[in-house]
C-alpha cells in the first residue's frame, strides 16, 4: 500500500509490524496484579468475575491552558522523572540530541513476581528478563500457560536488541508536537545536558507491563507516566498516567509467530505517544460529535451505521460533524468558526496504518491511493481548530460500542481488532472492486 510522501511524517513514528515492543524500565509480570487504571478498567479478578465488565473510571485531565501557555521551550526525555537531577546547557547549543546520545544498552530493571504465597522482588538486567517469566502465572491449563510463556519469552529475547521503549515513546510524542505553533520541542537522551533556557522537561517513561491471566484469557496492560518538570522552580507541575490494555485467549496470543502480541506492542506504542501529546499539549476539550455517513461510493448499513462497504478501491469517506456546545468547553471555544475546522484522516488495516491525510477542509475525502479488494479496514477522523494563531485537536471519531469504554485504549479481543482500532468505523472493500 502506498502512502503519500507528504503524509509520512504523521506515520513514521509507528513501528512496522516486525518491530517489537522492548521493555526498558521496571516491568511487573504477575498473575494477581490488578491495575487500578485511569481510563482503563481493571483486569478481572477471582472476586470480580460476576461483576459487570465495565467500571466507572476517572476522566483524564489534560494540562491546563495556563500551563501550556507558559511553556515554549520544552525538552522531551525518555524515562520517569528523576529526583534532583542536574541539567544544564544552552537551548540552541549543539548537543548529542537524539542520534548521538541515545542509550544503546539496557539498564538494570526490577521484576516483581509471585511464586506461590511469596512475593519476590528480583533486580535483574533487562536481557535476563524473559527467563524470569517462568512461573507465577496461574488460572488456565498448564499446557496453555507453558505455550503462552515460551512464545512471549522468545519474542522478548528477539526484541532485546531494539531501542528501549522509553526512547521510542518519547520520540513518538516529539513527532506529534514538533510542528505545533508556539512550541519549540527538543528530544534529548538522558545523558545530554539540558539547555539552561529550557522552560520545562517532559519525562516520558513506562511504569510497568502487567500480564493478568483469568481463566483462559491473558490481559496485558502497559502503563506509562508523563511528568512536566518546570525549570524555573524545579517542580513537577503536571503528571498523567496512561494505560493501554488488550485481551485474548492464551492460545491466540502466540499464534502465527506471536502476531497478536506484536500487534499489541505496535499499537500500544502508537496510542501511548499520541495520548501523551494530546493530554499535555494539544487536546481541545471541546464537545464535538462525529459520525460516519454514506457517500457516493460507500454504503452504510442502517442496522450497523459504523460499518460501511464499497466497490471502489479509492472510496470517498464522509462523516457528519456537529458542535453541540457544552458548559465544559474551554473559554476559547467560543471563537471557533465552523467553516475553519479541518480534519485529519487515517485508514488502517488490522496491523498498521495504510493511508493518512491532514487538514482536510470538508467533512469528506476521496482516498487517492488504491486500497485492496476483499479486505476490511478501519478508519477515523479528528477535527482541528484554528483559533488565535493556535491549533487544538479534538478526539478521533469513535463509536460507543465498546462495553469497556475508554478511548481506544481498552480492547475486547486483540486477534479480531487491536484496542486502538476496536471502535473506529469499519470499511469493507468488496471483492472485484475497481
Amino acid at each position: 500500500m502506498k502512502i503519500h510522501e507528504h503524509d509520512r511524517g504523521s506515520i513514521r513514528a509507528f513501528i512496522g509490524r516486525a518491530t517489537l515492543l522492548t521493555l526498558g524500565t521496571a516491568v511487573a509480570i504477575s498473575a494477581s496484579a490488578v491495575v487500578q487504571a485511569q481510563s482503563v478498567p481493571s483486569p478481572p479478578s477471582e472476586t470480580a468475575k460476576s461483576s459487570s465488565a465495565t467500571e466507572e473510571v476517572a476522566t483524564p485531565v489534560p494540562m491546563s491552558e495556563a500551563l501550556r501557555a507558559s511553556i515554549t521551550k520544552v525538552v522531551l526525555m525518555p524515562g520517569e522523572s528523576p529526583v534532583n537531577e542536574e541539567v544544564d546547557g544552552t537551548f540552541r547549543k549543539s548537543t548529542y540530541g537524539v542520534t548521538g546520545g541515545m542509550v544503546a544498552g539496557s539498564e538494570a530493571s526490577t521484576i516483581k513476581k509471585e511464586v506461590g504465597p511469596v512475593n519476590l522482588r528480583i533486580p535483574i538486567p533487562i536481557l535476563q528478563l524473559p527467563g524470569m517469566i517462568a512461573g507465577g502465572i496461574a488460572g488456565a491449563t498448564q499446557s496453555e500457560i507453558q505455550e503462552f510463556r515460551d512464545a512471549l519469552t522468545k519474542d522478548l529475547v528477539e526484541a532485546s536488541s531494539q531501542q528501549l521503549v522509553n526512547e521510542k515513546i518519547a520520540s513518538d510524542v516529539y513527532f506529534e508536537i514538533r510542528e505545533a505553533p508556539n512550541l519549540e520541542p527538543e528530544l534529548f537522551a538522558r545523558e545530554t545536558p539540558v539547555p539552561i533556557d529550557t522552560d520545562a522537561i517532559l519525562y516520558v517513561g513506562i511504569r510497568d507491563l502487567v500480564i493478568d491471566v483469568d481463566g483462559n484469557e491473558a490481559i496485558i496492560t502497559t502503563t506509562v507516566t508523563a511528568t512536566m518538570h518546570r525549570r524555573s522552580d524545579e517542580t513537577n507541575v503536571y503528571e498523567t498516567t496512561i494505560h493501554y490494555q488488550d485481551r485474548d485467549t492464551l492460545s491466540n496470543w502466540p499464534k502465527n509467530d506471536n502476531a497478536v502480541w506484536r500487534d499489541y506492542a505496535n499499537f500500544a506504542r502508537h496510542y501511548l505517544g499520541r495520548e501523551i501529546a494530546a493530554r499535555v499539549f494539544d487536546s481541545a476539550g471541546v464537545a464535538h460529535t462525529l459520525i460516519p455517513v454514506k457517500s457516493s461510493s460507500v454504503s452504510v448499513s442502517k442496522r450497523k451505521p459504523w460499518h460501511g462497504s464499497s466497490k471502489s478501491l479509492g472510496p470517498t469517506l464522509a462523516w457528519e460533524s456537529s458542535l453541540p456546545g457544552s458548559d465544559a468547553d474551554p473559554a476559547w471555544a467560543a471563537g471557533i468558526d465552523e467553516t475553519n475546522i479541518y480534519y485529519d484522516l487515517e485508514i488502517y488495516d488490522l496491523h498498521r496504518p495504510v493511508y493518512s491525510v491532514k487538514q482536510v477542509p470538508d467533512p469528506q475525502h476521496t482516498v487517492t491511493a488504491k486500497l485492496e479488494a476483499c479486505k476490511s479496514y478501519r478508519w477515523s477522523v479528528r477535527p482541528s481548530y484554528h483559533v488565535g494563531g493556535d491549533i487544538k485537536y479534538g478526539p478521533w471519531m469513535r463509536s460507543d460500542s465498546n462495553p469497556a469504554g475508554g478511548n481506544g485504549n481498552v480492547g475486547q479481543k486483540a486477534s479480531e481488532a487491536p484496542a486502538f482500532l476496536y471502535d473506529f468505523a469499519s470499511l469493507q472493500i468488496k471483492c472485484g472492486s475497481k
